[in-house]
C-alpha cells in the first residue's frame, strides 16, 4: 500500500473541466453542474464556495486543463513538483495548466472560495488581464493575506457568486473584471516582485516571451522534443534581436530570459524525474539536451544534486 506522501507525489492524468464536474455529481449531487458543449467557442467561468464542495480527501497529484485561484481560509499543504508550501490561517492560491500539484487541508473543515476558468475565457478578451494573471501564476503561486484583504477578498468572490446566478447579459465581462480585481489585490501584497504597466512595450514583449516559454509545456510523452532552448531561439520565434528580449525580459522581471528558460526546464526536469518512469535518458532528449552528461551538468547547476540522486530521494 501507497504511504499518503507517495499518493500525493503519483502524478494522474490530467484533470478536465469534465472530470472535476463529474466528481462533483458524485460527491455533491445537490450541486448543479453547467453544460459544456460551448466551452471551446466561449471559455468556461465558474466560481464555489469551498467549504459547500471541498473535502479533507488530499486531491490527485495531477495538472488541470483549467486556471484555479483559490481564497484558502484555514491550514493545509500545496504539493507541488520540487516543493512543499505551507498555507496558515489564509491565503490565495494561483495554479495553472502547466505544473502539476495536490492540495492537502489540514483543517478540520475546508472554508473560503474558488473559481476555475479555460484559457479562451480571457484569451483575445481582456489581455491586461491576460498578462497579469502570467505574472502572478509564474511569480509565486502563494501570496499570503491579513485580515483585512482577506474580508476584501471574501466580498469580491461573494460578489461573483451572486453575479453567476444572475441574468445580467454581461455578466462574463463583469466576471474577468473581478477576476483582475482579485489579481490586484495579489500584486498589491508583494508589488516589488511584479512590475506590471499597460502599454509598455517592454512588458508586452516579455508577457509574449513567457507565454511562448509555458506553451512548450507539459512535456506529455517522449516524442515530444522541447524546440524553442535558447533566448535566440525564442527571439527568432518573436522576431526581435535577442539584444532587445534579454534588455525587455531583464528589465521588467529582473531576471535574464536564459535564467527564465532553465527555471522552466528544471521544473520541467523535476516533474518528469518524480513523476514518470521515463529513464534520464528520454527526459535529457525530451529537454533538449542532445547527450546526457550535458542534462546532468544542468540539473545539478540548478538543483544542487545529479538526476539520478534527486530521483533516488
Amino acid at each position: 500500500m501507497l504511504s499518503k506522501n507517495q499518493e500525493l507525489s503519483t502524478l494522474q492524468k490530467k484533470e478536465t473541466l469534465e472530470d472535476f464536474y463529474n466528481k462533483l455529481k458524485i460527491t455533491r449531487p445537490e450541486i448543479p453542474t453547467p453544460s459544456l458543449g460551448m466551452i471551446n467557442d466561449i471559455g468556461h467561468f465558474n466560481v464555489f464556495n469551498r467549504g459547500n464542495v471541498c473535502t479533507n480527501v488530499p486531491s490527485a497529484f495531477s495538472r488541470r486543463d483549467f486556471y484555479k485561484i483559490s481564497l484558502i481560509i484555514g491550514n493545509g499543504i500545496l504539493h507541488y513538483p520540487d516543493a512543499q508550501i505551507e498555507i496558515k490561517e489564509r491565503a490565495l492560491l494561483f495554479t495553472n495548466p502547466n505544473i502539476p500539484y495536490s492540495w492537502e487541508s489540514t483543517s478540520p473543515k475546508p472554508a473560503g472560495f474558488f473559481c476555475l476558468f479555460t484559457e479562451n475565457f480571457i484569451h483575445n478578451r481582456n489581455e491586461t488581464l491576460r498578462d497579469s494573471l502570467l505574472w502572478r501564476i509564474n511569480d509565486s503561486p502563494v501570496i499570503h493575506i491579513d485580515e483585512e484583504q482577506e474580508v476584501t477578498l471574501k466580498d469580491i468572490f461573494s460578489k461573483m457568486m451572486k453575479e453567476m446566478d444572475g441574468d445580467y447579459i454581461h455578466k462574463y465581462d463583469l466576471l474577468r473584471n473581478y477576476v483582475q480585481l482579485i489579481v490586484h489585490e495579489a500584486l498589491k501584497v508583494k508589488p516589488q516582485d511584479i512590475i506590471f504597466k499597460q502599454n509598455n512595450a517592454s512588458v508586452r514583449l516579455t508577457s509574449l516571451f513567457l507565454e511562448l516559454l509555458e506553451r512548450q509545456f507539459p512535456i506529455g510523452s517522449t516524442e515530444h522534443i522541447l524546440e524553442l532552448k535558447t533566448a535566440h531561439d525564442f527571439a527568432l520565434r518573436l522576431l526581435v534581436h535577442v539584444n532587445h528580449l534579454n534588455h525587455a525580459v531583464k528589465e521588467v522581471t529582473g531576471k535574464t530570459t536564459s535564467e527564465h528558460i532553465s527555471r522552466r526546464i528544471a521544473t520541467e526536469a523535476v516533474a518528469l524525474l518524480k513523476h514518470t518512469e521515463w529513464n534520464i535518458a528520454q527526459i535529457a532528449y525530451c529537454l533538449g539536451f542532445e547527450y546526457p552528461a550535458n542534462f546532468n551538468i544542468f540539473f545539478k547547476r540548478q538543483m544542487q544534486c545529479t538526476p539520478k540522486g534527486f530521483r533516488a530521494n
